[in-house]
C-alpha cells in the first residue's frame, strides 16, 4: 500500500468485503514504509489491539504505527478508538463506514494533539468520503511530530521529571480529616520524594474494588497522564495487589501508592545502620505479598520512585528467598535492640533525665533541637527529613543535665509494616522522663496532626509520661492568632527565630525538677 496516503480507497474495500463477510470488525496496523504489520480481528463492534512492544514508544512520541479498521455500523470514531489512539500512541487511527456489500461511504481519521495543555488529547478529522482521499500524509505526519517536538520540548523544560498524577478516594463516613487535607499531605509526600505534581483527582465515595475509582474514570485519568506527559500514578491508599495489578494492566504508567511512597521516602532519608535495616525490613514485607500480582508494574519501577530500596533485593526474588531475609533482618534489629536496652541502662544508672521530642512530621522538631542545643543536625522544609534517632545534652544550673532526643515524625495512617519496623525506636519513648509535643501551628490542619500524634502516643501506652505540648512557628502566624494562644498560657516558639526558646527551657527544668527561675547554662541566642 502506498505510504503516501493514510488508507486508499482499494485497500479498504478489500478489508471491507472480507468484515462484511464473516461479520466481524477487522484492523489492520500499518508502518511507515505502507507495510501491515498486524492483522486483528474483533467481534462485530469493536477490535482488541494486541500487546506492543513498551521500548518503541518510549523512544518516541508516537509509535510509527497507524490503525485502519473497518466499522460495520453507522458510526464514527467512538471514545474506545481514541483511547487506543491515544494510549499506544499511534501515528493515527481511521475508520471506515462500509455498506452492507463491504464498499466504503466515508472515513473518520484522528490524530494526538501535540498540545499537553489542550482539553482534549486527540485531533478528530471531519467526515471524508472516498473522492476526497489525499496523498500528503506523510507531510502530515512529519508536521505532526515537528509539533511535538516543539511543544514537549518547552513544557518539559519547564517541569522536571517524576511527574505525577495524584489520585485519592475518600469514604466520607470513614475519614478521620477532609479528603483536601489529605490530598493536600500527599502533595507534601511527592514534594519530599522530588515528584513534580501535575493533575490531581478526589473521589468521594468507596474505592472500586477492581480498579479503586472504576473502569471509565481510571482510563479518564490514564488518557490525561498519557496526554501530559504524566508517568507516575499515585494513590493516596495502600493499594490491594489485585488492584495494583488490574491498574498496571491498563496502562504503561509506573503506579505506586501511598506505602510505597513513604518507604520511598524512608529508604532516601535513612543514614544509619538501624534506620536502614528497619526501612529494608519494611519494603520486604510490604513486597512479600505482592510478588505474584506486582511483577510488570514493579519492573517499571526498578531504580526509581517505589522502586529504590538500601538494600540489594531484586524483584523477581522467590518469596522463601523473602522470607529468610526477613528473618535475618528481624534477627539484626533484635540484636541492635538488645544494645540499645543495655545503653539506655546505663543511662538510667546515671539518672540522666531524658526529655523526648515528638510530633508530625514536619513540625520543626529537629530545628528545635538544633535551636535548643546549639547543634547541626539535618533539618529540612520536608516530610520524614529526620529517621534516626538523635540525642543531645543540655546543661543546666547545679551541675543538673537532661538528655533530650528527636525521633522520627509520625503521620496520618503510618503504613502497619513501617510502624512495626520502627517498633523498636518508638518504644525508646517510654524511657523519657517528659515527651515535647511540637505542633506546626502555622499549620492550617494542626488540630488533626495534634489528634493523629496523640493517637500514636496512646497506642505506645506512654499516657502516663508527663507532656508539654509546644507550638512552634508562631513567626509564620498572625499577632491575632498569636495573642488567642497567649490568653490560653499555651506554649509558644519559634525555633527557626528562637522566640520563646528560654521560657521553654525554665519549663522543663520546672517539670523536671520542679524549680523555676534558674538561670540556664546552655546559651541558645
Amino acid at each position: 500500500m502506498r505510504s503516501d496516503s493514510v488508507i486508499t480507497h482499494d485497500f479498504a474495500r478489500a478489508c471491507g468485503e472480507v468484515s462484511v463477510e464473516i461479520k466481524r470488525q477487522i484492523g489492520v496496523l500499518i508502518d511507515r514504509s505502507g507495510y501491515v504489520t498486524h492483522l486483528i480481528v474483533g467481534n462485530d463492534q469493536s477490535i482488541e489491539i494486541p500487546h506492543l512492544d513498551r521500548v518503541r514508544v518510549a523512544q518516541s512520541r508516537l509509535r510509527g504505527l497507524r490503525l485502519f479498521h473497518i466499522h460495520l455500523k453507522e458510526d464514527p470514531l467512538n471514545q474506545e478508538d481514541l483511547m487506543d489512539l491515544v494510549l499506544n500512541r499511534f501515528d493515527s487511527i481511521t475508520a471506515a463506514i462500509v455498506d452492507s456489500s463491504g464498499i466504503p461511504k466515508y472515513y473518520y481519521t484522528a490524530f494526538i494533539n501535540p498540545d499537553p495543555e489542550s482539553e482534549t488529547p486527540w485531533l478528530l478529522g471531519e467526515k471524508v468520503f472516498p473522492g476526497q482521499l489525499k496523498e500528503g500524509y506523510s507531510e502530515e505526519l512529519f508536521s505532526l511530530e515537528s509539533e511535538f517536538t516543539k511543544k514537549n520540548s518547552n513544557f518539559k523544560n519547564a517541569q522536571l521529571t517524576n511527574r505525577a498524577f495524584l489520585v485519592g478516594v475518600y469514604e466520607p463516613r470513614k475519614m478521620k480529616r477532609s479528603p483536601e487535607h489529605s490530598m493536600s499531605e500527599l502533595k507534601e509526600l511527592c514534594k519530599t520524594a522530588g515528584i513534580h505534581v501535575v493533575d490531581t483527582y478526589i473521589q468521594k465515595k468507596s474505592a472500586d474494588p477492581s480498579t479503586v475509582v472504576g473502569k471509565g474514570k481510571l482510563q479518564e485519568i490514564i488518557l490525561k497522564s498519557v496526554h501530559k506527559d504524566i508517568e507516575l500514578l499515585i494513590f493516596d491508599l495502600e493499594l490491594a495487589p489485585a488492584q495494583a495489578k488490574k491498574i498496571s494492566d491498563a496502562s504503561d504508567l509506573k503506579i505506586i501508592d501511598r506505602t510505597q511512597l513513604i518507604l520511598d521516602i524512608f529508604s532516601k532519608n535513612a543514614k544509619s545502620r538501624d534506620g536502614k535495616l528497619q526501612v529494608e525490613l519494611a519494603q520486604l514485607k510490604y513486597l512479600k505479598n505482592r510478588l505474584s500480582e506486582l511483577d510488570d508494574n514493579m519492573s517499571r519501577l526498578t531504580g526509581g520512585i517505589g522502586g529504590r530500596g538500601p538494600g540489594e533485593t531484586k524483584l523477581e526474588i522467590g518469596k522463601r528467598r523473602v522470607e529468610d531475609k526477613i528473618t535475618r533482618l528481624e534477627n539484626e534489629l533484635d540484636a541492635l535492640r538488645k544494645r540499645r536496652e543495655l545503653n539506655r541502662k546505663a543511662r538510667a544508672k546515671n539518672e540522666v533525665p531524658i526529655v523526648a521530642i515528638v510530633g508530625y512530621t514536619n513540625a520543626g522538631k529537629s530545628t528545635l533541637l538544633n535551636a535548643l542545643t546549639n547543634s547541626t543536625v539535618i533539618a529540612e522544609d520536608k516530610l520524614f527529613a529526620t529517621l534516626d534517632p538523635t540525642t543531645r545534652r543540655i546543661r543546666f544550673p547545679k551541675e543538673r543535665e537532661i538528655i533530650i532526643s528527636d525521633t522520627v515524625g509520625f503521620i496520618h495512617d503510618l503504613p502497619p509494616d513501617l510502624s512495626l519496623a520502627f517498633k523498636a525506636t518508638l518504644e525508646e519513648l517510654g524511657d523519657a522522663d517528659l515527651l515535647l509535643h511540637v505542633v506546626d501551628i502555622s499549620n492550617q490542619n494542626y488540630k488533626e496532626q495534634m489528634e493523629a500524634v496523640d493517637g500514636i502516643l496512646n497506642s505506645l501506652n506512654l499516657n502516663e509520661i508527663p507532656r508539654l505540648v509546644i507550638y512552634n512557628k508562631v513567626d509564620s502566624i498572625s499577632e491575632e492568632f498569636k495573642e488567642s494562644l497567649r490568653e490560653n498560657e499555651e506554649i509558644l516558639v519559634s525555633a527557626a527565630t528562637k522566640e520563646g526558646l528560654l521560657e521553654l527551657l525554665e519549663m522543663i527544668e520546672h517539670e523536671i525538677w520542679l524549680e523555676k527561675g534558674s538561670e540556664i547554662l546552655n546559651p541558645i541566642g
